[in-house]
């Protein structure tokens, strides 16, 4: 994608500014709205088919963690489900995302994406700070309470606030930086954050085999995940046909964020496998329990009275 943003000009304008600034030839016959948002120009299928797929994992992984949040509202055990160790690589991957989408000076739509990644990690968080302070108090703290909402609604604000911030503030990359500078970067805060991803799914892997549990823990945080990663690599692979130049250096410049979205989506099998193996365990000990708790009925002996 394009580096440059003209967010007031129209499809035509987005256009000849791209072709007079980039030298590049006129977009033509690409996809309106795809110029506009991304700036891209799609002129056949594979591209398109690239974009919308795209764009699929990316609501996927915007998704994902609103289910476990509603679970953690309603179990109230999230410290005993989720792993600390888990959370704080998720929010150290997102967080390297949204410095690599800053550094590069990335779209709009890219940041806003990114900066809400980072709310909903800071939600599970905060979920999961508030719900083992509250599990080891012995009596109701309703300050608690209000901190915690003072809290998300500050985080809120701050999301909202962020990306109209940058944008105001951000600096052309293709005037005022080093191309290398940019690339390095990008690839830096790319490699992070696939070794920040990476690393998140083993204390939660760990987590689940030292309880032999999932309870507590929404499946579809990991399901969405999984989609999102899969997509996006298709993505990348879709798009493979419709390249003039080198292939194979196109998987390179790509590689970090392959080897990061590949490599979770091979780690979440081995969870979802966690989840078929423990509810099954889990539906055979509640028969168990449930058997036992069963009185033993003894059989009537109904006697003839003599006369």
């Amino acid at each position: 994608m394009a580096h440059v943003r003209y967010p007031e000009a129209t499809s035509v304008d987005v256009a000849t500014n791209l072709s007079s600034v980039l030298g590049r030839p006129l977009c033509v016959n690409g996809t309106p709205w795809i110029l506009y948002l991304f700036e891209e120009c799609v002129e056949n299928v594979w591209e398109y088919s690239s974009v919308v797929i795209g764009l699929i994992s990316m609501f996927c992984f915007l998704l994902s963690t609103l289910p476990q949040v509603y679970e953690a509202y309603r179990n109230g055990k999230v410290e005993e489900a989720m792993s600390i160790g888990f959370l704080l690589f998720l929010f150290s991957g997102d967080l390297s995302n949204f410095a690599g989408c800053y550094l590069t000076n990335q779209l709009p739509i890219q940041i806003v994406t990114a900066v809400f990644y980072i709310f909903t990690d800071v939600i599970l968080i905060s979920q999961f700070l508030y719900y083992k302070i509250k599990n080891k108090s012995t009596r109701k703290n309703p300050f608690l309470k209000w901190m915690c909402f003072l809290w998300c609604g500050a985080a809120t604000v701050g999301c909202m606030v962020l990306p109209k911030l940058i944008e105001e503030n951000s600096v052309n990359p293709v005037t005022q930086n080093p191309s290398n500078t940019v690339e390095i970067s990008g690839y830096t805060c790319g490699y992070l954050a696939s070794i920040f991803y990476l690393a998140s799914r083993l204390p939660q892997l760990y987590k689940n085999f030292k309880r032999q549990s999932t309870e507590g823990t929404s499946y579809l945080l990991f399901a969405l995940a999984m989609l999102g990663n899969g997509t996006y690599g298709l993505s990348l692979i879709v798009v493979l046909p419709s390249l003039n130049g080198s292939k194979s250096l196109f998987l390179l410049n790509h590689m970090a964020w392959l080897i990061g979205s590949l490599g979770v989506l091979f780690l979440d099998f081995f969870i979802s496998a966690q989840f078929i193996l423990y509810r099954k365990h889990s539906s055979s000990q509640s028969v168990q329990l449930a058997m036992k708790k069963v009185p033993e009925v003894e059989p009537l002996l109904c006697e003839e009275e003599e006369p």
